[in-house]
């Protein structure tokens, strides 16, 4: 007889996209306090990049976007990735402009020692529906000791910078759940 065996907790990544510095302020800088309150300290961040992978964001945030990561160090469940994401939308409606575009995007994952799964709410073929809306894909893959990219995996997950990103946040979770 099967054993259902919960996953271990993996850790939260949040990639963020966002407007340069507007009104002498920084969106990077103000949002990491709100993310904190929601999810704990932040135990890792990306250096920032400039995001012109895509036009996709430029009608609604601009040009000359900017990316990174952040990794937490509180550990979660991989069944709160619909929870988080919803979480994730609702602060970056407190960054919205005068005119109701956001100025930030964050996009919420779980990272386990097997794979990075991401949430969003775009549907297609290989992403599979959470409920309220949300869906998952696994972006990233663990295998022979390293990240694997899959044929829909995002351009700028695709990076040098970010791959070495998410192994080290790989190798903080590994000492921390004292495996392999």
């Amino acid at each position: 007889m099967t054993e259902i065996k919960l996953p271990p907790p993996g850790c939260l990544i949040i990639g963020i996209i966002a407007q340069p510095a507007l009104n002498e302020s920084d969106v990077l800088r103000e949002v990491e306090p709100f993310l904190e309150k929601a999810f704990g300290p932040i135990q890792h961040k990306s250096p920032i990049i400039d995001f012109d992978f895509t036009d996709y964001y430029e009608v609604e945030m601009g040009k000359n976007l900017l990316r990174l990561w952040l990794s937490f160090a509180n550990l979660v469940s991989p069944e709160n990735l619909l929870a988080i994401k919803l979480q994730t939308m609702e602060i970056e409606k407190k960054f919205r402009d005068a005119n109701g575009r956001r100025r930030i995007n964050l996009d919420p994952g779980i990272l386990t020692l097997c794979n990075l799964c991401l949430a969003t709410t775009k549907n297609y073929y290989h992403r599979i529906y959470l409920g309220k809306g949300i869906y998952a894909e696994v972006t990233l893959v663990y295998r022979h000791k390293n990240f694997e990219t899959l044929a829909w995996t995002y351009p700028d997950y695709r990076t040098p910078l970010a791959l070495s990103f998410f192994q080290l946040v790989r190798d903080s979770l590994l000492a921390t759940l004292g495996k392999e």
